[in-house]
């Protein structure tokens, strides 16, 4: 970790948009990008492959330290993720993985045993950091702060058309369901709950393109710089 590096926080619940905003935004300043969400799927993917009973905290956090996440861009410049080194991208980004994902957050021996290899992204020319407690927990130090929301039937409107694109057989209601459950999880979990920073800059992202929304989380870096 280079305490030095600028980092600019991306918070925000499932389906806010802040994964897509986030690897834009990397993009155009040139900084790493990390995807906190992607390492806790990552051990919830693995603890799938070892058949382990997610209320079993013990065992998620042996199998948290056990685990080896690598990103890696391909050819077409598309983030993949590694586990173990078998690319298991398109496994997260299934409703179980992201389930799986909620639960072991809420444990926390498993966060403290990612706290470090979140922090060890910050690196020089500078960092975006993508997730649910980036600016709160993470980097709390961190100058750029930004809050994304939309409306709960947005963003399962998002997540429907995603699924749908790649052949997955799933319900507008559904979605809508699961995500309401997940808000609810993470809202309310006694560590590192979902919320915004003090300090953070909120962007509802309902209805917005997404460009719109790219250029207000530049404009939060230019001013922050400034």
């Amino acid at each position: 970790m280079d305490s030095a590096a600028p980092v600019l926080t991306i918070d925000g619940p499932s389906g806010s948009g802040k994964g897509t905003i986030s690897r834009i935004v990397a993009q155009r300043l040139g900084w790493h990008y990390l995807d906190s969400g992607a390492l806790y799927r990552a051990v919830g993917v693995a603890a799938g492959w070892a058949d382990l009973d997610l209320d079993d905290g013990g065992a998620l956090v042996r199998c948290t330290f056990d685990t080896v996440v690598a990103f890696r861009e391909d050819g077409d410049g598309e983030l993949r993720v590694l586990i173990n080194g078998n690319d298991a991208t398109d496994e997260l980004r299934t409703e179980t993985a992201g389930a799986a994902a909620s639960a072991i957050a809420a444990i926390p021996e498993v966060r403290a045993a990612l706290k470090d290899r979140q922090r060890a992204f910050r690196q020089l020319p500078g960092l975006v950091a993508d997730g649910r407690d980036m600016g709160t927990v993470i980097f709390p130090d961190a100058a750029r702060k930004v809050f994304l929301t939309a409306s709960a039937e947005e963003r399962a409107a998002r997540r429907y058309k995603q699924l749908k694109d790649k052949g997955v057989s799933v319900t507008l209601d559904g979605l809508l369901r699961e995500i309401l459950a997940r808000d609810a999880r993470d809202a309310s979990r006694a560590v590192a709950p979902l919320r915004p920073a003090e300090d953070a800059i909120r962007i509802d992202t309902t209805g917005l393109p997404i460009e719109d929304v790219v250029a207000r989380v530049l404009d939060v870096v230019s001013r922050s710089a400034g």
